[in-house]
This record gives structure tokens, C-alpha cells and sequence, in this order.
């Protein structure tokens, strides 16, 4: 028997380790690990636990419908997943397993362990690329090394996908009858270890689901994406980062989808399409350098001079960031959608990144842990990548001396403060042209229901600059 491995790649279309693993006429299984205690220590969002095991659930039924059962175990650690994988398949006599790699260092060191464990009693082991369009390592410099900065990698990118090409691995076939499925809502161990598995009515589970919102982005708004992406109050974006995250839709897809969308594989930010394309690649490049640079999962910053910061851990300083009660109201609405939604917008992901580093000192770190804990769309790579770009420690950050004035930022790109309306309750009733500096307004009504501003920003900026010099003496 073959048994297929599911992790963060929860589709039927486009998932090679199933794909290779139902070409014969072997029988095949299914399997997925829920691991509690190690999601938990790995800042998994409870909103994102929740919606991976409901795409398990319907993953689950649609394997059944296939002939394929799909089998769930429960280990808390990664520790002890060799040893569960080995009982299961002696149990159920597997010769052969069949996984999508995943890229971060505890996941590689457990499949290592996986493979050594499976070895002593004959079962090989198969990996397949799942998680990005080109494999790690498969984009090198002219020197055969993995690319650091981002622009040339971009460049690379485009030039290997051009000779490599790609294939896009539809579902597999019926492989028998219709096997029975029981709901994971009625399997009490489920619930015993994560609790209720509610479905946030906001995000739809499901590969149909998936597909239907990049229709509709590549329909409606791939076009206009360059212009409408930084704007929260505009559906400018595709929301597809929790599908992609859980693998419920794969970047092949996407990148298959847009070009067919097109007629073309948009080459320049002069072409229409690139731009959205691009972001693709960003994904791209942050899933290599944590290949690259096995570190980048262990807390350390990319520029490693840049671990002598004198950051601030201060509590109460990060519980106002955290809380949305920072005084700036782009800030704060940004936070208070993340807190209650599990998702934010790209460009208040880099605003409110940039205040919590660059104006309040607070170490990167404390902010990567936070959005995790927190976001439908948790994904080390990106996340990690985002963080160290916005803190100034990571690849391709801009200068240490670009700094993000929160202000302005706001005024830029939620200009009539629908956004900020929309979620600092406080501010409902402002007018448009006090929104984004609403304390003078607020003094005047005798209000004091909203905070003053934590820093004076300029001041904050010079300090930000200031630690960063001081590691060139």
C-alpha cells in the first residue's frame, strides 16, 4: 500500500506527492497529523487551526468519495511523529509513503527523523515540491548560489520558468467505491484537543472556494491591482493568502490561472498582470532564503549584525500596539481588524510592522509571534520575510533611514478614513479631514475616549536612525 501524507497542502488538484502516489494500481491511503501541543508552540493561530482541519474535514469526504481513506492521527509533538508513522504503516502494510516537502527547520528535521524511522522496516520515502512554484535551489545566481536580494531573484525567476516550465497535476481518478466519513466535529479526541471547530463564516473552506476567489480577483481586479492593492477600504486583492497558506490552492494554480487570464506570463511592471504576479514571487523568495538560511526559523535576523539592536521588550508598550490603542488611527485599525477578523491588508501588515520597530522600538520578534498567534494566513516564510523587511534587519529592507510616518501612511492610502471608521468605533462620527489627526477635534467635542498618541513620531524616527548607526561605530 501507498500512503500519501498530507501537511500544508490540503487539495486534491495540483498536489504531486498524490498524484505520483496514485499512479498504478496499488491501493492508497491518506493520512494527517494533528499536532496540538507543537501548533501551539509554533504561534499557530486558534482561527487558523481551525480552518486547516475544516479543509481536513472536507479533504476528508472528498478523498472517501475517491476510495481513498484518509487516516488521522494525534501526537503532540513532532517528536513523535517517526514512531506513530511506523506503527500505522505496519498496521496497514505501506511500502511506500508519498509527501509535499515543507521548507521550515522543525518540519525538516521530523521528516528526517520520518525517513530514518521508516527505513528500518523498508517503507521509502518520496518528496515532492508542493509549496512553491520553482523547488528550492532551483533559482541560482551565475555562480550556482541561491540569491540573497530580491530583484535579481525576480529576474531569475521568470527566466527559469520560461525554460522549465511548469505542470499543473489535475485530481486523481476514482480509485474504488465510495468509503464512509465521519465528520471530525463528531470525533470527540478532535475537540478534546483544540476545542470547538467553528468555521469563521468569513472564510469558506473548500478548492471550489479557493478558485473561486482567483476567478473573480483575476476577473475583476488583477488589472487594477497595481493601483488598488494598497488601499484597505477597496477589494483591490485577491484574499487568497489563507488558501495559499493551507495549500488548499496551490501558486502553480495562480500563476496558470493569470496567465490564462491574460494570454501572456507578464514579463515587466510595464505589462498588466506583473504586478500581482510579482507578489507571487516574493512568496517565491522568502520560501527559498528559509531553505537558504536555516537560521531564519530560529529567531535570528537575516543581517546578523543586526541582532546587537538595543530593541525595547517593553509589555505595556506592546500590549497598546497590540491592542489597537496606540493614538494613531491607521495603526489602530489595522490591529483591531487583525484581532478580530484573523487577516490584514498588506500594506497596514507593513505600517503598523514599521511603527511597532521603527517608532516604539519593540523588537521585531515580539510583532512575528503576534501576527501568528493571530492571523488565518500564519506562514513562518512570509511572515518572518515581512517582519525583517519592515524592522530593517532582513533581505532587500529598504534603508534604515526610510521610516513610515503613520500619518501620513493613513492619509495616503485610506484618504477619507472609511477604514479607520470602520474599525476604530471611537472615530465613527469624525469628519474625513480630522480622521487621521483627530486629537485637536476630539479636544475641542470635550471627548477623551480615544488615547493620545504614544510618541511623537518624528522624535521616534531620529531614535530608530539613531540605533541603526550606531551599529557602524
Amino acid at each position: 500500500m501507498k500512503l500519501v501524507w498530507f501537511r500544508n497542502d490540503l487539495r486534491l488538484a495540483d498536489n504531486p506527492a498524490l498524484r505520483h502516489a496514485c499512479a498504478g494500481d496499488e491501493p492508497v491511503a491518506a493520512l494527517f497529523i494533528i499536532s496540538p501541543t507543537q501548533w501551539r508552540q509554533h504561534k499557530m493561530a486558534p482561527i487558523r487551526q481551525r480552518f486547516m482541519l475544516a479543509q481536513v474535514d472536507v479533504l476528508g469526504r472528498e478523498l472517501a468519495a475517491l476510495g481513498i481513506p484518509l487516516h488521522l492521527l494525534r501526537v503532540d509533538t513532532f517528536a513523535e511523529a517517526p514512531a506513530v508513522l511506523a506503527d500505522l504503516c505496519r498496521e496497514q502494510g505501506v511500502t511506500q509513503l508519498y509527501a509535499n516537502q515543507d521548507i521550515e527547520i522543525d518540519e525538516q528535521r521530523r521528516d528526517h527523523a520520518v525517513s530514518a524511522a521508516l527505513a528500518e522496516q523498508a517503507v521509502s520515502c518520496h518528496w515532492f515540491n508542493g509549496c512553491c512554484v520553482l523547488l528550492p535551489g532551483r533559482v541560482l545566481t551565475g555562480s550556482g548560489e541561491m540569491f540573497k536580494v530580491f530583484t535579481p531573484f525576480s529576474r531569475a525567476w521568470l527566466k527559469a520558468l520560461d525554460e522549465e516550465g511548469f505542470v499543473i497535476h489535475r485530481a486523481p481518478a476514482p480509485r474504488g467505491e465510495s468509503l464512509p466519513w465521519q465528520p471530525l466535529a463528531e470525533r470527540a479526541w478532535v475537540d478534546e484537543a483544540l476545542g470547538e471547530l467553528t468555521v469563521d463564516p468569513r472564510w469558506p473552506v473548500g478548492e471550489a472556494e479557493a478558485l473561486r476567489r482567483l476567478n473573480i480577483f483575476l476577473e475583476q481586479a488583477v488589472l487594477d491591482y497595481g493601483e488598488t492593492r494598497d488601499f484597505p477600504a477597496i477589494a483591490g486583492t485577491s484574499v487568497l493568502s489563507p488558501y495559499l497558506a493551507a495549500g488548499i490552492i496551490s501558486p502553480r494554480q495562480c500563476v496558470a490561472a493569470l496567465q490564462q487570464r491574460l494570454g501572456y506570463r507578464p514579463q515587466s511592471k510595464a505589462q498588466p498582470g506583473f504586478v500581482w504576479l510579482n507578489e507571487l514571487i516574493w512568496r517565491e523568495f522568502y520560501r527559498h532564503l528559509l531553505v537558504l538560511i536555516p537560521t531564519l526559523s530560529m529567531n535570528r535576523p537575516f543581517k546578523p549584525e543586526t541582532a546587537a539592536l538595543p530593541w525595547s521588550w517593553d509589555p505595556d508598550v506592546f500590549a497598546a500596539w497590540c491592542e489597537g490603542r496606540t493614538g494613531y488611527p491607521i495603526v489602530d485599525a489595522a490591529m483591531r481588524c487583525l484581532n478580530a477578523t484573523g487577516w490584514m491588508h498588506n500594506r497596514l501588515r507593513m505600517i503598523v510592522a514599521s511603527f511597532l520597530t521603527k517608532d516604539l522600538h519593540i523588537h521585531w520578534r515580539l510583532g512575528e509571534d503576534y501576527f501568528m498567534s493571530r492571523l488565518i494566513d500564519g506562514d513562518l516564510a512570509a511572515n518572518n520575510g515581512g517582519w525583517q523587511w519592515a524592522a530593517g534587519t532582513g533581505a532587500d529592507a529598504a534603508p534604515y533611514f526610510r521610516v513610515f510616518n503613520p500619518t501620513t501612511q493613513g492619509q495616503r492610502f485610506d484618504p477619507q478614513g472609511e477604514f479607520i471608521r470602520t474599525w476604530v468605533t471611537e472615530l465613527a462620527d469624525i469628519p474625513a479631514a480630522y480622521v487621521h489627526q483627530p486629537h485637536d477635534w476630539l479636544r475641542l467635542k470635550g471627548r477623551q475616549d480615544y488615547p493620545a498618541p504614544m510618541v511623537d513620531h518624528a522624535v521616534a524616527r531620529v531614535r530608530a536612525i539613531e540605533m541603526f548607526r550606531s551599529l557602524e561605530k
